[in-house]
């Protein structure tokens, strides 16, 4: 009796409503895992690899699906190789090209057909600096400049890396294309494998003679100071990129970039929360009790605030347009909330303590259980009140 098949969507292990993306990913792993080249002499494994690419191959052709989806293995039988063979399906459909490339530069240490070196200009890598800036010229922007080390042409070589009077020659490896085609022997046939030269690195030049100056990479360190704009409302942590002032390209590519990552030194009053600045402010009692004109510290200077009589302590106070600019237009500005909190005196005078207590005695009743005395008087007189009072007592 012939033996039965698996389900090709469990083969691959993904659901029924699986895209191609998830069909590669997955077809990819299995045949990784169960390659002959992989577990030599190892029969199961060999036919859990064919198990998995007959599944691909339906799956990933949307026809063949199609009818897998609507017959199940039934739309194959008589001449897709039985029931229970892999022997005479016809795989003529599946796309393995770019799997097999990748999985074979696994097995063997080479690059994929996708991404690899020296094909053509490559960018240069970036180089990563840091600067130590205030709160405040966090807040308006400044100017900084920095040191780096960036590699210009070797003026004795002009670049090329060779000695004076000799010049760079086309690699015999690779022609000077940079790359090298190997060949492995797959389970489908012959597989083409294309990797970086290993004589010339992907330059498809190679150097006989080279420059004593700069050692053959045609290119000399110096120390440089760069001039950095720090715009106005970067926070913490934040980078400014500087184009062009990184490593060189590879292959005629461009530089690539200076990364300038900011560091905001910790204010002694201020604290920033995104656009918005927060500070605590301490006022006195007598200024909470009957109001006062008090200065609070901003970015932009002192500002005159009128504290409300009767203010209680941790009221919040909004200064509108007082906070940080925004990165992307410097008009607009976040605000700064400002935390009035009442102080307690700890160091009083003898004079300031006869003070409290005829506050004390002044306010006594009107804090506490009313009495007789306390009530309407009956000339029709209006009660002093305890703003009244205070007032009174800080008066005398």
């Amino acid at each position: 009796m012939a033996e039965s098949k698996r389900d090709y969507y469990e083969v691959l292990g993904v659901s029924r409503d699986a895209d191609d993306a998830t069909l590669k990913k997955a077809y990819r792993q299995v045949a990784k895992k169960y390659h002959p080249d992989m577990n030599p002499g190892d029969a199961e494994a060999e036919k859990k690899f064919k198990e998995a690419s007959e599944a691909y191959a339906v799956l990933s052709d949307p026809e063949k699906r199609r009818q897998y989806d609507q017959f199940g293995h039934a739309a194959f039988e008589g001449g897709a190789g039985g029931a229970g063979g892999f022997g005479g399906f016809d795989f003529g459909g599946a796309d393995f090209s770019d799997i097999f490339g990748d999985i074979f530069g696994d097995l063997f240490g080479g690059g994929s057909r996708r991404g690899r070196a020296g094909q053509g200009p490559m960018k240069g890598m970036n180089i990563r600096k840091s600067v130590r800036i205030t709160f405040e010229e966090a807040v308006f922007g400044c100017e900084k400049e920095i040191e780096v080390i960036l590699k210009d042409p070797c003026p004795k070589c002009s670049g090329t890396g060779a000695k004076p009077g000799t010049s760079p020659e086309t690699c015999p490896k690779c022609g000077g294309k940079g790359q090298v085609v190997y060949t492995q022997q797959s389970f489908f046939g012959t597989v083409q494998n294309v990797q970086t030269c290993p004589d010339c690195h992907g330059t498809g030049k190679i150097i006989r003679e080279k420059c004593l100056d700069c050692s053959g990479t045609g290119y000399v360190s110096n120390k440089k100071k760069i001039a950095v704009t720090i715009p106005a409302g970067i926070d913490n942590g934040q980078s400014v990129r500087i184009r062009d002032k990184g490593e060189p390209g590879v292959n005629g590519g461009p530089r690539g970039d200076l990364l300038v990552e900011v560091n905001v030194s910790r204010h002694p009053i201020f604290q920033r929360q995104d656009m918005h600045i927060f500070s605590t402010v301490p006022i006195s009692f007598a200024q909470a009790a009957i109001g006062a004109d008090i200065r609070i510290k901003t970015v932009d200077g002192e500002v005159l605030y009128n504290v409300k009589p009767g203010t209680k302590t941790d009221t919040k106070v909004r200064l509108k347009g007082k906070g940080v600019p925004s990165l992307r237009n410097s008009q607009v500005r976040g605000d700064h909330y400002v935390t009035l909190v009442i102080q307690t005196p700890e160091h009083l005078s003898q004079e300031a303590k006869e003070a409290l207590r005829r506050f004390d005695e002044l306010t006594g009743n009107t804090l506490g259980t009313a009495s007789e005395s306390d009530s309407e008087p009956k000339s029709g007189k209006k009660k002093k009140g305890f703003m009244d009072k205070v007032k009174e007592a800080f008066d005398d």
